[in-house]
Order: C-alpha cells, then sequence, then structure tokens
C-alpha cells in the first residue's frame, strides 16, 4: 500500500470514497453517521474536501495504483474541546468500499501516528460517530485508541479518541 499527498483533482475520487460509505452504510440501515445522500453533487461537501486538498493534510492510500482510502489531518474541529497539548488531528477518515477488508483505514490511521512522532507531537486524537451500536468507536479502540471524551453536535453522538505514538 502507498500512501501519497492529496492533490488537485482528488477531490472527486474522495467524494466517491464517501459515496461508497455511505451507501454501504445506509444499506444496513445506518444513517447516522453521514445520513443517506451521496456526498458527491452536495457544495458543501465538495468545498470541504477542496479545502482539505489546498490545506495540505490529506493523504491517499493506493492499493496496486487505485486510490483505496482518504485520510486528512490538521487542526481540531471548532465543535471539540481542544487538546491541553499539541496534537495531530484526524479531521477525516474514509476508504471505498471496494477495498474493504485490506486495512486502508488502520493503515492509514498507522500513518498519523508516524507523522505525529516525526512531528515531535505527542498526542493524535480523532472524533467519530458514536451512535447506533458504537461500532466505529470499537474500531478505533482496536487501532490503539482510547476514549478521550463524548460529545455532541445537535443530536449527533459523537466521541473524541486519542492515542499516543
Amino acid at each position: 500500500m502507498d500512501i501519497r499527498e492529496g492533490r488537485d483533482g482528488d477531490a472527486g475520487l474522495v467524494l466517491a470514497m464517501f459515496d461508497s460509505a455511505v451507501a454501504w452504510l445506509a444499506s444496513q440501515g445506518r444513517t447516522g453517521q453521514w445520513g443517506s445522500r451521496p456526498f458527491t453533487g452536495d457544495d458543501r461537501r465538495t468545498r470541504q474536501i477542496t479545502g482539505w486538498v489546498d490545506g495540505g493534510g490529506m493523504r491517499i492510500a493506493e492499493l496496486d495504483g487505485s486510490p483505496a482510502g482518504c485520510i486528512v489531518v490538521g487542526a481540531a474541529h471548532d465543535y471539540v474541546t481542544p487538546a491541553p497539548e499539541p496534537e495531530l488531528y484526524v479531521q477525516a477518515l474514509v476508504t471505498d468500499r471496494r477495498h474493504a477488508g485490506h486495512g486502508v483505514g488502520r493503515h492509514l490511521l498507522e500513518w498519523a501516528v508516524h507523522e505525529a512522532r516525526d512531528r515531535g507531537v505527542g498526542l493524535v486524537r480523532v472524533d467519530c460517530y458514536a451512535g447506533d451500536d458504537g461500532r466505529l468507536v470499537a474500531y478505533y479502540e482496536s487501532c490503539g485508541f482510547t476514549r478521550a471524551q463524548p460529545f455532541t453536535v445537535g443530536d449527533w453522538p459523537g466521541m473524541i479518541l486519542q492515542r499516543r505514538p
């Protein structure tokens, strides 16, 4: 698996990754995380993803030259409590469902942990959807993250998780 920097032209492929994830979640009746509508065609989502490309924190995982996942690191979102120390924050993580079961998300999270270490930062945090059966929180825990703080945005339940490099 190769990880490269995000670049101009990647917004469409990242939108497609989110579309595949949303469709998969919706097929299981799990619409609480990202809803049931594709990200493609949503101007707000397009601007958000284009901003990630422009911000320099986007990385794309490729399997055999095919885009398989995306991680974005940078500053914490404004809806979470600031960390008491310097951190690297995972702003987004998504994998293309065509590559499910290949450890793409885990590989990207490990990249973030190594990136934090290389930058001399001792904390990596991520937030995620904490509703339904809690499977997403459990996934991050299986990747070495620990629960740090629950939060809500409106009715959306979230959990901040953290890991030390």
